[in-house]
């Protein structure tokens, strides 16, 4: 199988793609840098990567895509806290640029090579898009959005064939996780919360699944 999957570089993709490689899948790897390219190809041996800035969605126009993907795993993201009355707009900007534009755009790119093997689209979304609590309006807004993209695509492309999950992780034991906490100006203690392998094994559940049946939504939260 072959997946392209974002966000690789650390956290909840890292998990899956080395859970994916480890098995023999193939990999593409989209690295944000060139200087992250280099550092997926070596961490990832053999993996195919693709260097594109994901805060840039126009960046991935003419992306080189294989004919045939049997996975988009979107698991890039960033997060900013903040009240929307002083939130910084740059940083809004941002988050909906990654978290909600660029997976838009990639998918799109992505369509042929995946109605080709009838693959599987993977949004890795947050319990944020779910509930947005104070602090939290902007990264909410762009989960929120991934959420009804997920939603129309997956009735959009069911005649092709192409499934599409959501996946909705609680807080995980992540470098994003590390830098909320920074933010929220309490202590990170990466055992209180779901590590990222938990999530990578369900990501993987979703998209071994037979072909008779879909998975559209899993929550995952923390115990």
């Amino acid at each position: 199988m072959r997946h392209l999957i974002t966000g690789a570089g650390s956290g909840i993709g890292a998990a899956i793609a080395k859970h994916l490689q480890q098995r023999g899948d193939e990999l593409l790897l989209v690295a944000r840098t060139p200087a992250r390219a280099a550092e997926l190809a070596r961490n990832f041996p053999g993996a195919s990567v693709l260097s594109a800035d994901l805060s840039q969605p126009e960046a991935l126009e003419g992306s080189q895509i294989p004919d045939a993907l049997d996975s988009v795993i979107h698991a890039a993201g960033v997060v900013e806290l903040g009240k929307l009355s002083d939130a910084d707009y740059a940083q809004v900007q941002e988050q909906i640029a990654v978290n909600l534009l660029a997976p838009i755009r990639l998918t799109q790119v992505c369509l042929p090579a995946l109605r080709a093997t009838q693959g599987t689209v993977v949004f890795v979304n947050s319990t944020a898009g779910i509930t947005a609590n104070p602090g939290w309006g902007a990264y909410a807004a762009s989960k929120f959005g991934l959420r009804a993209i997920a939603d129309a695509l997956r009735a959009e492309e069911q005649p092709n064939g192409v499934r599409v999950a959501t996946i909705f992780p609680g807080r995980t034991a992540t470098s994003m996780q590390a830098k909320v906490h920074e933010l929220e100006g309490r202590p990170y203690d990466p055992t209180a919360w779901i590590r990222p392998e938990t999530v990578a094994m369900q990501i993987v559940n979703v998209l071994d699944l037979p072909r008779d049946a879909t998975v559209s939504e899993v929550v995952i939260r923390p115990v």
